[in-house]
């Protein structure tokens, strides 16, 4: 283990971190350029074979970037996408990046350290940085975007240079290290671990702009609102918002186990895909039909809103089952990108498809507020060690996990990182880690 890392897991002060030396090169879970051909022909693209773990170079910080010490981090679909070339290798991403040049040129790399999401310690800041010291606990958004760019200022998300970190650009979070822009950081709250503060802001962030933040559907009070896929990352934490903003949550699972857990989160309705028989386009309509009417039997009228990120086997579903003037909010597209709809239920009944990316950095502090307050709880399922990372991706590649799957990067061991132990204990274990096995 390199000086720097033994000063960060030794608690070292600002100092202490400063003086030691940062190391040439430090473990990553990465990709590699020569393996973008290797599921050619082949039906299962396993991401265990194409994820690898092992020493990188490290890259010079640009002025206006940190170097995080990596504590711990999570699995995001992205990542699953990254490892089977899927929908295109993002090599082609990098390489884009890296002919803008300056420090731009650094991301085109043979290898793609890959993840977007991660909490850690703050080890160095560029020559244009106010606002962060080494020492530092901080957790981290996923959104690279272009201070200078003039649409940012108006919504983050709108820049022409917004890219997601560790999708879109190099040295992610799936790391000892990671290197960020200083508008990605965010205080790590007091009271989470580091596993538990890593597996939130992606999935959490992205699901209170889709429904809280003024460019999503800006739920309110007794709002109906069908959640696709609630077990899962983004549906875990759409249960919750939804739940806080006073709405009605009724969440779509695909096993009794998963339903229980679901319920756990303070889901209000939860239904069994079984009952509804997704199939494609054509018969969207039919399952639409069936879905409205257990959603009638349960809450006595149809959903506001639909909450849909699995995409093209749900999303004709989505436009049809939403109540006049409702609105479909989307996205990613799990199931795939090429969406089918009856534009008739649309366009008759004057609802409204909201597309939605990620987080702007205003809408991820908020995000990370309610969190401190204990008003967001993580959906942590379980923790691999950063060696087993391929492990914790084939798991959401096959979709055999409930919520979040985190990673240790740099943390010895789960549990560590609480500075507030007394809001901890106010919270409480059980209720801070509901998708977790009781011990």
């Amino acid at each position: 283990m390199d000086s720097l890392s033994e000063a960060v897991l030794s608690g070292a002060s600002a100092d202490e971190l400063l003086s030691a030396p940062v190391p040439s090169e430090y473990e990553a879970a990465h990709l590699r350029v020569t393996d973008v051909e290797m599921f050619a022909g082949e039906t299962d693209k396993d991401v265990r074979r194409s994820l690898r773990v092992g020493p990188v170079a490290m890259p010079e910080l640009a002025p206006d970037e940190v170097l995080v010490a990596v504590m711990a981090s999570s699995i995001n679909y992205n990542t699953v996408w990254s490892a089977m070339f899927e929908p295109l290798p993002t090599f082609e991403f990098l390489a884009r990046l890296g002919r803008k040049g300056g420090f731009d040129k650094r991301h085109d790399q043979p290898y793609h350290v890959v993840g977007s999401d991660a909490a850690g310690v703050v080890v160095r800041t560029g020559t244009g940085v106010r606002r962060w010291k080494a020492g530092d606990h901080v957790v981290m958004s996923c959104v690279s975007s272009d201070a200078e760019e003039p649409a940012t200022h108006a919504d983050g998300m709108l820049g022409a240079g917004q890219r997601i970190w560790g999708y879109e650009t190099n040295f992610g979070a799936l790391a000892h290290y990671a290197v960020v822009r200083a508008t990605q950081l965010l205080p790590k709250p007091a009271h989470l671990t580091w596993e538990e503060s890593a597996s939130s802001m992606l999935c959490a962030g992205t699901s209170y702009r889709m429904l809280v933040g003024e460019h999503g559907a800006r739920i309110k009070q007794g709002d109906v609102v069908l959640i696709w896929g609630a077990a899962g990352g983004l549906g875990a934490f759409a249960v919750q918002l939804v739940r806080n903003a006073g709405g009605i949550a009724v969440g779509v699972v695909s096993s009794p186990e998963k339903a229980a857990l679901v319920r756990e989160l303070g889901c209000d309705v939860v239904i069994d895909r079984s009952e509804i028989g997704l199939g494609d386009a054509t018969t969207a309509v039919e399952a639409g039909k069936r879905l409205g009417r257990v959603i009638r039997r349960e809450v006595g009228e149809d959903p506001h809103v639909a909450f849909d990120y699995i995409g093209r086997a749900t999303f004709g579903i989505s436009v049809f089952v939403v109540r006049r003037g409702g609105t479909v909010v989307t996205c990613g597209s799990s199931t795939g990108y090429q969406h089918e709809f009856d534009n008739r239920y649309l366009w008759m009944n004057l609802k409204r498809i909201i597309g939605s990316h990620a987080a702007n950095y205003q809408e991820q502090s908020e995000c990370n507020r309610l969190f401190a307050l204990g008003k967001l709880v993580p959906a942590l399922s379980s923790v691999y060690p950063l060696a087993e990372v391929g492990d914790a991706a084939r798991l959401v590649q096959q979709n055999r996990h409930t919520g979040k799957v985190g990673v240790l990067c740099m943390a010895p061991k789960e549990g560590l990182g609480v500075t507030d132990p007394e809001t901890r204990e106010r919270i409480g274990e059980r209720h801070l880690n509901p998708l977790r096995p009781v011990l």
